[in-house]
């Protein structure tokens, strides 16, 4: 392959630009094609799909070498799609990869995700994009297996489409390669994050509050899920489509009275 034909593939994440996790996804995608970064300076954990509109963006060369180029951002992943597409790459990428994030990205935590936001709004675009997420906290996580499971996908990506407004979540066991028990292909597990707030006080006497809370699934036993996969070693592959719109619910809110 000439090297002005290699696809362009962007690399974010929410962990920030000198996390181990982007670090080892960039590492895995090289092989593929002209890689572009642009991620967060800091760490932008639980931002969603924030984006920054009440300060100035900056971008900073990080990096730069043969088919890798390395910018950080002070904004959200959401801020660093948007800035690489319009102001570095100056098109569409071929592919975006975000991640690999520390810790689960399975069932209602996807709402919050930075690492799916960034795949999120690269699908806004028609891109091909996918999350990635260890289920791994450990600063010194180990992301041999998850390696692999990215260049799995990643040449499946590159030979098989997916549909128009349709991004991958992508959330990998915290197990060695040769415990890994395969691919499953499911569905967002229906649970929410029971929340608390620890009081506290600050060295003034000042109240603050720390955030709490557990996960609470409310299907444990359906194999179908992305936490039952996950629970059983299985690389959690969940297909999310931009559209919320609840099609099902559309005919019954027809028959509402509108005419109070």
């Amino acid at each position: 392959m000439e090297k002005q034909n290699l696809p362009v593939i962007f690399v974010t994440n929410d962990d920030g630009v000198n996390a181990r996790g982007i670090k080892a996804l960039i590492e895995a995608v090289r092989p593929f094609g002209k890689i572009v970064v642009v991620a967060p300076t800091e760490g932008q954990s639980g931002m969603g799909h924030a984006i920054t509109i009440k300060v100035p963006l900056r971008l900073k060369k990080v990096h730069e070498e043969d088919n890798l180029l390395i910018y950080s951002c002070n904004g959200t992943p959401a801020d660093c799609v948007k800035l690489g597409v319009y102001e570095v790459i100056g098109r569409v990428p071929d592919f975006l990869v975000s991640g690999i994030n520390h810790g689960s990205n399975a069932s209602i935590s996807v709402v919050y995700s930075g690492t799916i936001a960034g795949a999120v709004e690269a699908c806004l675009y028609g891109v091909p994009a996918v999350g990635f997420s260890l289920c791994d906290w450990n600063p010194e996580a180990d992301f041999t297996a998850a390696q692999s499971v990215v260049r799995t996908i990643v040449k499946n990506l590159i030979t098989n489409k997916l549909p128009k407004w349709t991004c991958l979540n992508v959330n990998i066991p915290a197990v060695s390669l040769e415990k890994l028990q395969g691919y499953k292909v499911c569905h967002q597990t229906h649970g929410v994050w029971r929340e608390e707030f620890e009081k506290r006080n600050d060295p003034g006497g000042n109240p603050y509050y720390w955030l709490k809370g557990e996960f609470q699934n409310f299907e444990p036993e359906n194999m179908e899920n992305d936490e039952w996969a996950l629970a059983n070693h299985y690389v959690a592959v969940t297909p999310i489509r931009i559209d919320f719109t609840d099609y099902k619910f559309m005919a019954e809110l027809k028959n509402w009275n509108y005419n109070l």
